[in-house]
Order: structure tokens, then C-alpha cells, then sequence
């Protein structure tokens, strides 16, 4: 009995589930969603119509909007069950807190996404509403961010200017993004005085966000020429620069087309602007993404691994193809529709690469295991 016992073969312990570790969830997993729902935008942004173009921009809206609710309910979780953490990371850790302005950005792309793409799907009545809630938070977080993150670096972080990275920028990039997604709200509200509010308001967070980024670019900028970047895990943030720059050009354009039927008296001037504005800043966006990929090509001949920075090939890029998309729109030179339909196809490829490597390490307990 006991040798026929000893040949039956024992069940296989099952394997070992690793649960999320929601302690370690920070405001830089709102990167996802934001690299996510710009590509939605980018791709309803073209001046190309392809077949099924509309259709895939529908279904990564779809996956943006669903990130968005999943990762809000698990970052509730862990500002509620892991205060102490979410307090480090906010006060206590320069690193992590200039990641706050992660979350208003996603929210109002998904936002923007929802008006622009998601509207065929669930029609324009509740995707007005979506986004406008979505607008409205998102700009008041954004604004809380712009002045709070530089406050507390002010009187509570230990920082350097002579270590400044471009993480520095995304606090104050979120009012560019409010005040970029906030003009297609414009034809949805009532003639008259709501409009009005809305168009300048939005001309008011363009000029928070531009003129905080051209104070705090040069810092950045010195930052990198004296101390580089401390680790190769960092030089993905190299694209971040190009956010500001491409987002204040689609801003200008969205605020010239809105101010057509406003303000009208105002609307030649303002698509003059946005058309030299556009052209001025956008070259130089495409001076830095030459040194952002020669920097990353760089770093990857000298090993540098997957990390949650590598979301940074995602939306910094997709504000330049809907800025590029913007001036095609306006000049109808065809120079920028292919410079539109490039940048775009290299959004793609930042995004298959963010997502298939955080996919990867979460599977292999890489990110979030406990």
C-alpha cells in the first residue's frame, strides 16, 4: 500500500498570485493615461482620414477612459489606506512630487478624447458633459498644482537648480494642456457670456502655463548642461521638453478657431499669431526631439532598462501631432500634414513600447508586486 501510495503523484502547489502593492502606486502611473489617450486625440487630430482610422482612435479612447476610472479607484485606495506614502511622496520627495501634474493632464485629455472621439460612440449630449466635468477638474487641479508644487519646493523640498531635470516642467504644463483642451467646450455652451468666459479663460491658462514654462525652461536647461542626468533611467525625460512646445501651439490654434464665431473682431489676428507662433515654436521642438532621440538611442547602447519614464515618448510627442496637425489644418501646407503623419507614426511606436514594457513588468512583478 505504502508503494502504491508513493506513485500516485502529488497535485502541483498552485502559483503564487502577486497582489498589486497599492503603497507603492504614485501620481507617475497617470503617464499611462495620459501617453494613452493622446494617441486617441492625435489620431482624431490628422489631416489624414485612412480607413479605420477614426475606429482605432474609438477604441484607445475607450481603453484611456477605462485606465482612467480603474486607476482612479486604486489611487482612492491608496491615498485612504496609505496616507503616510502618499504624504512622502507629496511633501517630503522632490523626485515624486512634481509628478502631480500627471493627473490633471490625463484627466483632461480622456476629457477632450471623450468630446472629440468619444462622441460617436455614446453621442454628443453625455460626451458634453463628460468632458466638461472632466474639464473643470482637471483645470482646477492643474492650477492647484502650478502654484503648489513650486511652493512647496519653495519652502519645504531640499532642490537644486543645478539638478533640475525636465520632471520639473510637469507641474506647470498642465494649465498649456487646460487651457489647448478647454476651446472645444466653446461651441457647446450658450451664446453670449458663457463662451466669452470660457474662450478667455482659456487665453488666461495659456499664459499661466507659457510664461511658468519659459521661467522654469532655462533652469531645467542649466540643470542638465551642469549636473546631467543622475541615472540613465532618466533620459526618456528628455522628451518631456517637447510638451510645453507642442502644446502651446495646438493651444493657440484651438483658441483662434474658437474665437471665430465669439470673438470675431479678434479671430484674424489670433490665426495669424497662431500660425507664426506655431511655425517659430514647433522647429524648435523638432531641434530638441533630434537630441531627445540621439540622447535615448544613447542610453540604450549603454543598457538602459525598461522603466515607468519611458511614458515619456508618449504625450509630449502626440502634443506635437496635434500641434503640426493644427498649422496643416490652417496653412494647408502639405509640409506639415507629413510632418503631422510622421510624428504620429513615431507616437505610435513610443506607446507600443511604454505599454508592451509596463505590461511585461507588471506581469513579471517588476512594478506594483507584493
Amino acid at each position: 500500500m505504502a508503494t502504491l501510495l508513493s506513485t500516485v503523484p502529488r497535485p502541483r502547489p498552485l502559483p503564487r498570485v502577486r497582489r498589486p502593492d497599492l503603497s507603492q502606486l504614485g501620481p507617475n502611473w497617470y503617464a499611462v493615461i495620459m501617453g494613452t489617450a493622446i494617441v486617441a486625440n492625435g489620431a482624431a487630430a490628422l489631416p489624414v482620414r485612412w480607413p479605420g482610422l477614426l475606429g482605432f482612435a474609438e477604441l484607445v479612447w475607450a481603453l484611456g477612459l477605462a485606465g482612467l476610472l480603474v486607476l482612479g479607484a486604486a489611487r482612492a485606495v491608496h491615498l485612504t489606506r496609505y496616507r503616510e506614502a502618499a504624504r512622502e511622496h507629496l511633501l517630503e520627495n522632490p523626485a515624486t512630487a512634481v509628478f502631480y501634474g500627471c493627473p490633471p493632464m490625463a484627466l483632461l485629455s480622456v476629457g477632450l478624447g471623450t468630446l472629440t472621439v468619444g462622441s460617436r460612440v455614446i453621442g454628443t449630449g453625455p460626451a458634453v458633459a463628460i468632458d466638461l466635468v472632466l474639464w473643470t477638474v482637471g483645470t482646477l487641479y492643474a492650477l492647484a498644482v502650478a502654484v503648489g508644487i513650486p511652493y512647496l519646493m519653495i519652502t519645504r523640498h531640499q532642490v537644486s537648480p543645478l539638478a533640475a531635470n525636465p520632471t520639473w516642467l510637469l507641474p506647470v504644463v498642465a494649465p498649456l494642456v487646460a487651457s489647448a483642451a478647454g476651446p472645444a467646450l466653446v461651441p457647446h455652451l450658450p451664446a453670449g457670456a458663457a463662451r466669452e468666459a470660457l474662450l478667455y479663460g482659456c487665453a488666461t491658462l495659456f499664459g499661466i502655463g507659457l510664461l511658468a514654462t519659459l521661467a522654469l525652461l532655462p533652469v531645467v536647461l542649466t540643470g542638465l548642461v551642469h549636473s546631467k542626468l543622475p541615472a540613465l533611467v532618466l533620459t526618456p525625460t528628455l522628451f518631456l521638453v517637447l510638451g510645453p512646445l507642442g502644446q502651446s501651439t495646438t493651444a493657440v490654434h484651438q483658441l483662434a478657431d474658437a474665437a471665430g464665431p465669439v470673438l470675431p473682431e479678434l479671430a484674424p489676428v489670433a490665426r495669424a499669431l497662431a500660425e507664426l507662433y506655431g511655425v517659430a515654436v514647433l522647429g524648435v521642438a523638432m531641434l530638441w526631439l533630434l537630441l531627445a532621440v540621439a540622447a535615448n538611442l544613447r542610453a540604450r547602447r549603454a543598457g538602459m532598462a525598461f522603466a515607468m519614464t519611458w511614458w515619456a515618448f508618449t504625450f509630449p510627442i502626440g502634443t506635437c501631432v496635434t500641434g503640426a496637425a493644427a498649422l496643416a489644418r490652417h496653412t494647408g501646407f502639405t509640409g506639415f500634414t507629413g510632418l503631422a503623419v510622421g510624428l504620429f507614426g513615431l507616437l505610435l511606436a513610443g506607446w507600443a513600447l511604454a505599454a508592451g514594457g509596463t505590461v511585461a513588468a507588471l506581469a513579471g512583478g517588476r512594478l506594483l508586486a507584493r
